[in-house]
This record gives C-alpha cells, structure tokens and sequence, in this order.
C-alpha cells in the first residue's frame, strides 16, 4: 500500500485546499476508536462532534469512499484522513474481515459494478450485431444514467433526512440546485425540479416542516416506485416515467382511440419561470364527466394556444396520456362550432371533493394540480386570509398569489355561487366563477 500510495497522491484527491488540511488533522491514532483493513477495503470509526462516531470506508481497488458524516464533499476528510493513516502508520489497523457496514457497503458496489458491466457488453454486442437501433441504444444508455442518478439521489435523500429538517432548512438554495444539476446530468429533468422546489420549500414560513417532508416523501416513494418498475402496471409506469422526466410522444397519441364529448373549457392558468410559459386548460366532458388537461409551453415570445377559450364548449375527441389516473390530453379532432358553456358542474360540497382528491391520488400519488368545481360556495376573509367556504361550513384556504380576492367577493355579494380551479392538496387557485348565468374568468 505505501508503495503505491503516498501523501501526495491521497491529497491529491481531496476536493478542495480544506478538505485536504482538514484530512491531515485527522490523520492520527487518538481521532479513531477503531481501525481495520483487508486486501480490498479500509475502514474506521472516527469520534466528531455528535453522540455517535462517523463510520467511514475506503474501497481500495478504486479508490471510493463512503462516510456517514453529512459532508457532500468526495472524498469527505474523514476518508482523506484513513487514508493517510494507513500509509503512515499501518500498523494501527488490525487485519480482519470486514465489519457488517462495510460488507454491506462491498457488497453493494460489487453487485452495481457486475452489473453495470453486464449492461455495457449487452450494449456493445448488440450495436455490433446491429440488433438494436440508434433509438434503442439511446433509451438503454439514457435508462442507464436515470438509474445511477436514482441511485445516488437515494444516498443524498436518506443523509438528508437523518441530519434532520432543521440542518435542511439551513443549507443555502445552491445545496438544492447542485443536487437538481446532477438529476438534470442524470437525463431526470422532472426529479430535478421536484427537488429544487425543497429548497423554496424550507423557507416558505409557517408549515415549512409539513410541506418539506410531504416533498420528501414523494421523491421517496418515486426512488422506490423506479427500483420495481417493472413489475407495475403499464399506466402506473407511465405516471412514474412522466415525473422521472421521459415524455409520452404526441405524435403516436394522436393515432390512438379517444373519447367523444362536449368538452366544457372551464378555466385557464398560466405561469413563467427562465421565460418558459406553461399553460394549463382545464376542460370537463357534459356527458362523461371526464376532466381534461391541455398543457402547452411556450419559450421566451414564442405564441400559446388562444383556440380553446375558457367559457365556451366545443365537441371534439381528446386522447389521453397513458396513465393510473388520466388528466393529460391532446385535441385529436374537433368540430368548428363553438357555444357558450350553460353550466358549471361540480361536486356538491368540500366534502366530495376530498373524497374524489383522495382517489385520485391513490391512483396517481403525484398529482400535483386537481381540478375541482364546487358549487354553492361563499368567498369569505378571516384575519389575513381568504376562503371559499361551502354549505356544510368546511373551508378551503386560497392562494397566496391570487390577486382577485375581493372581485370575487363583489361577484357573490353574500350570496353562494359555483367556482372552478386548481387544488395543490393545501391552497386551491381560483380559475373561473359561474354567476347570473355564465361565466366568468379571472
């Protein structure tokens, strides 16, 4: 080991000047409680500032470490510090096998390498054999890199949590962007903005805990969803590929079956972020019931779509993105005529409507926006915030960022009406109001 190592080459990996420094300090006996190698790995408990020592590991055929301390940085100078142990004073470590946390660690990592190898010769014959198209081979090697970023999300996920929320809330925005960088290297650009979100998330006052951990835990259960893929069915995958980022070609929609309605255009909503547009119509079939989402982007002074005007009904035939609970559609065909909406349906109280929310997200547990109509609601203001209430006198808190608050009031004078938008799980975004007979659009 001396021989191949020495100070200069373990220092050279350190990622930065402080690491380095820092792995120096802690290249000495009375830092570690206890100290072992083997002819593969090197490990040692090393005693830092909380209760428990800090288990750290170095995997010598590369080298790679890994330590349990809550440091991003790689290697840690936990494991600069083993290291430079070991080639100084080797005779510290006692020859065993490893202990369970290292096998683990080992074991882990051979069975990932053996088959990460197994993958690239599958790769590589079938290109040479020409029995994989350019198309194919780019899903396979895109698959690939969403399954180490998924992988490597997981480590950081679970080092997050058990430092706890409170160390989270403290780690500046761009500790949430790098992690976000590495899911959009990994070719995961819909799990990178659900975790770029946290960091907003930790600082958006009072309930920041529940919000945060409810974020986490549906990152969790995406990571965990992605390892069983494939034995899900067919529309839960598609719901699980959709938030990992891979998109659903419009194209081969538009040549499948879809459903024939009257299609209600209930509501509309826009949003801009990095001069990217996104907007959002919502539409409900007459005779089916069926709640529809059009989703159209637009970059920068790029036009969206004006043919669907919320208020107004069109028959038509919309295909639905595969999923557990479908919400996304195209316009396959429609009819030129255009008549005016003569009624909002919606669910008859709060109540209802939780209920159907509930369903929805046992299919789908990553719905991020419910459409809901209510009828029969009054906007009413208590302390600083807004609320729709019903007849059962159950509450919905609004949104922040609506601006139409006392618009809205004006427009019921006291008086129920029926309202249409956008349920998040916590804040609903009102869309478009029925009064006197028709509607109105905010």
């Amino acid at each position: 080991m001396s021989a191949t190592w020495t100070q200069e080459k373990i220092l050279a990996l350190a990622p930065d000047a402080s690491s380095a420094k820092n792995g120096k300090a802690l290249a000495t006996s009375c830092k570690w409680s206890s100290l072992g190698y083997n002819d593969t790995a090197v490990w040692g408990e090393c005693q830092g500032s909380g209760k428990n020592p800090y288990l750290t590991q170095i995997d010598l055929t590369e080298p790679a470490f890994k330590c349990s301390c809550p440091s991003r940085k790689f290697p840690c100078k936990h494991g600069i510090g083993l290291f430079l142990l070991l080639v100084s004073e080797k005779e510290l470590f006692t020859q065993s096998a490893p202990q369970q946390w290292v096998y683990d660690w080992l074991e882990a990592r051979s069975h990932k390498q053996t088959k990460k190898e197994k993958e690239k010769v599958n790769i590589e014959k079938n290109a040479v054999n020409k029995e994989i198209n350019p198309n194919a081979l780019r899903a396979v090697k895109r698959l690939n890199k969403v399954t180490a970023g998924m992988q490597d999300l997981e480590v950081w996920l679970r080092d997050l949590v058990s430092n706890g929320l409170a160390a989270a809330q403290e780690q500046p925005l761009s500790f949430w962007d790098d992690a976000a960088a590495r899911l959009v290297d990994a070719q995961a650009p819909g799990v990178a903005r659900l975790v770029r979100e946290m960091g907003s998330i930790s600082h958006s006052g009072v309930g920041w805990q529940e919000r945060l951990l409810s974020q986490l835990g549906r990152v969790y259960l995406l990571i965990q969803a992605f390892k069983h893929l494939d034995n899900l069915t067919t529309p839960v995958q598609a719901d699980i590929r959709t938030q990992i980022g891979f998109s659903q070609s419009q194209q081969e929609l538009s040549t499948q079956p879809g459903i024939n309605d009257s299609w209600l255009i209930l509501g509309q909503s826009l949003t801009e972020e990095d001069r990217l547009k996104t907007q959002r119509i919502w539409l409900c079939g007459k005779q089916t019931q069926q709640k529809a989402l059009i989703l159209n982007f637009a970059h920068g002074s790029q036009p969206l779509d004006t043919s669907l005007v919320p208020g107004s009904c069109i028959d038509g035939e919309l295909v639905f993105f595969e999923s557990a609970y479908p919400l996304r559609a195209i316009v396959k065909t429609r009819q030129d005529a255009v008549t005016q909406m003569d009624g909002m349906p919606g669910y008859s109280n709060i109540s209802n409507m939780m209920q159907e929310y509930s369903q929805a997200l046992a299919s789908n547990p990553w719905i991020e926006k419910f459409p809901i109509c209510v009828s029969k609601v009054i906007p009413i203001k208590q302390n600083y915030n807004w609320f729709i209430r019903d007849e059962d006198k159950r509450l919905l808190t609004l949104k922040s960022r609506f601006n139409h608050n006392w618009q809205l009031l004006a427009l019921s004078g006291g008086y129920p009406f029926d309202i249409f938008g956008e349920w998040d799980g916590e804040y609903f975004l009102p869309l478009s109001v029925w009064v006197e007979n028709r509607p109105i659009q905010f």
